[in-house]
């Protein structure tokens, strides 16, 4: 579907959509505390009409059967108790059944509006003994119809507003705004309005709006959002950055290359469909339910006709059978049982940090044959750690302390990952003098009468360090685990080196056990280079890897498995929401959930 602005504008597609009674949200609505204000308020109401429903029905359900064996007509009573409790439950049920016919649509709405109205008006008939008599009296029955729509309309509120905060989460990765440089002044503008070339600047914290290239500044960028990656990547000039990552500590100015639905975000597609599918089930009976209505009332109009006319029973026991066939045709369970399985199915994912992005996808999770999961903060947690210490004349915590009280005046991520190492361990630090990063690669400094010299094999060797076979080896052993060595140099001399990784969760093998057991297939992508990937597999007991993906080619990936007739769940982690799992299924269809 594509949207041309020439033909509709955005006003228009907002009184269309309020002309059939929805309520219009703007992408500012939806980041804004606004729509979770509309959704507690919808919840709230929704509740408040169910509990009024079953509390007076089942009342004057109780009372209604008391009341049969007394002498005492109970029928005016029960419509005086009734009334305002019956049009402030029904009346949002009325309102959807009308627009419903009013756009030719015949609904769930529709048949249940048909089977209210009947059983309320046949019971004010019967209170006043117009054509019909006070064995009429379904006030009970047309509150508690009303009661079970409603319920089931709550529960729907209910599992909607449980994934709304996490898909707000996900539309906020966009910029709302860009500062452009147009005749070098800085203008604040929406970042739809950034067009190709465009000069954007960026200062720290800021997002990034669009994708580009660095033309001036230099600065580290938290890509996480979008590549899952955890590590900061340092941008420079002639640097690719992509909308929706963060800029952490410097300056950036970049050409803006592309914009709108061509940025690296939009073709991901993080929130597409999130909400609006129904399951299959819940689609068949909205189907089934167009065809329900005209038949039922075929059936009873031919009924009436036949009792009255043909086989000359009276106008009551006709209108009796009229309004049988009418309120009993009104159907509970399909108002009721979809939403409610829906419900709990992403209930229990809630529960567990799981956000079910389409109803469909927790119908066809029964027949799934793959999971596929995503490394970086799926299976690891996200963040570079400190994984091992290897030194030469000094004892590990002498180093690590060292290290760290260098690094805690750097800004590099590997350089906090070994400050909060040492925190963690309670070292003490100290003071360093004359400070100094080079290019952004390694960092000097003095401690006492200590010159230390910290970064990669490369850099130590060309400040003349000379690195033993030992220790090149070890070096080449923790690449192959994925692991990032920092070489530390004390006085013209190797003192050792320290491993940065991002590690595996607590209890991610145990999971690809539990679904090994399950006999389902697991495997792994990642962006991650093959040699990392088999590493870190083999560790977790994956034997499919795919390895050197981008982001936005993964879903090409798990297209590529259903073609060979696998169903197949892809499992991703979104950094920004709270370090829970999410997850987005794929079906044999290759349509996206």
């Amino acid at each position: 579907m594509s949207y041309n602005p020439q033909m509709v504008s955005i006003i228009d597609m907002k009184n269309a959509i309020e002309d059939v009674g929805y309520q219009y949200l703007g992408i500012e609505d939806i980041t804004s505390t606004k729509q979770e204000e509309l959704e507690e308020d919808d919840l709230k109401t929704w509740k408040k009409r169910m509990i009024v429903a079953f509390g007076f029905g089942i009342t004057l359900a109780i009372c209604t059967f008391i009341t049969w064996s007394l002498p005492i007509s109970f029928s005016f009573f029960s419509l005086l108790i009734s009334i305002i409790p019956f049009i402030y439950v029904s009346y949002p049920i009325f309102s959807a059944g009308v627009r419903s016919l009013k756009n030719k649509h015949l609904n769930m709405d529709v048949m249940y509006s048909m089977g209210i109205v009947v059983a309320y008006s046949s019971s004010i008939l019967g209170t006043f003994n117009i054509v019909l008599n006070q064995q009429f009296l379904f006030y009970d029955t047309a509150l508690l119809l009303a009661g079970f729509l409603t319920l089931g309309r709550y529960l729907e509120s209910r599992a909607k507003g449980r994934t709304s905060t996490a898909i707000k989460k996900l539309i906020e990765l966009q910029a709302k705004t860009a500062t452009i440089i147009p005749n070098n002044t800085e203008i604040e503008i929406p970042v739809e309005n950034v067009q190709i070339n465009d000069i954007v600047v960026v200062k720290p914290g800021e997002k990034i709006p669009t994708d580009g290239k660095v033309v001036n500044g230099k600065s580290y960028v938290d890509e996480s959002a979008i590549t899952g990656e955890p590590i900061p990547v340092l941008k420079d000039i002639g640097k690719s950055v992509v909308g929706g990552t963060i800029n952490q500590n410097g300056v950036i100015r970049f050409k803006a290359m592309r914009i709108g639905r061509d940025t690296i975000l939009s073709q991901i597609k993080l929130v597409e469909d999130a909400q609006g599918s129904k399951p299959q089930v819940q689609r068949i009976a909205d189907t089934a339910v167009s065809y329900f209505i005209p038949l039922i009332l075929t059936i009873a109009i031919t009924a009436v006709i036949l009792w009255y006319f043909v086989s000359g029973a009276t106008l009551i026991f006709a209108l009796t059978v009229l309004i049988s066939i009418l309120v009993v045709a009104c159907p509970c369970a399909l108002g009721l049982a979809s939403p409610t399985a829906v419900t709990v199915g992403i209930g229990r994912g809630a529960d567990f940090g799981i956000l079910v992005k389409n109803g469909e996808a927790l119908e066809i999770s029964e027949k799934l044959t793959t999971i596929l999961f995503d490394k970086t903060g799926t299976l690891t947690k996200g963040k570079p750690e400190v994984t091992d210490i290897f030194t030469k004349n000094f004892d590990n915590k002498e180093l690590l302390k060292l290290t760290a009280s260098i690094e805690r005046n750097s800004q590099h991520p590997l350089g906090q990952a070994l400050v909060k190492k040492a925190q963690k361990e309670n070292i003490g630090l100290i003071e360093s003098q004359n400070f100094n990063t080079i290019g952004g690669k390694c960092v000097t400094a003095n401690i006492n009468d200590k010159r230390i010299i910290i970064g990669n094999i490369t850099l130590l060797e060309e400040n003349g360090y000379i690195i033993s076979n030992k220790y090149y080896h070890k070096i080449s052993d923790l690449g192959m685990e994925g692991k990032t060595a920092i070489l530390i140099g004390v006085n013209n001399e190797l003192a050792g080196i320290i491993a940065i990784a991002d590690t595996l969760k607590e209890n991610a093998i145990e999971v690809i056990d539990d679904l090994k057991n399950m006999k389902l297939k697991v495997g792994m992508i990642t962006g991650d280079n093959e040699k990392i990937a088999i590493s870190m597999a083999n560790k977790l007991g994956i034997d499919n890897i795919i390895a050197e993906v981008l982001p936005q080619d993964k879903s090409a990936e798990v297209k590529r498995l259903q073609d060979k007739g696998e169903i197949v769940a892809f499992v991703v982690m979104v950094l920004m929401m709270h370090q829970h799992l999410h997850s987005r299924c794929w079906n044999s269809n290759r349509k996206r959930y």
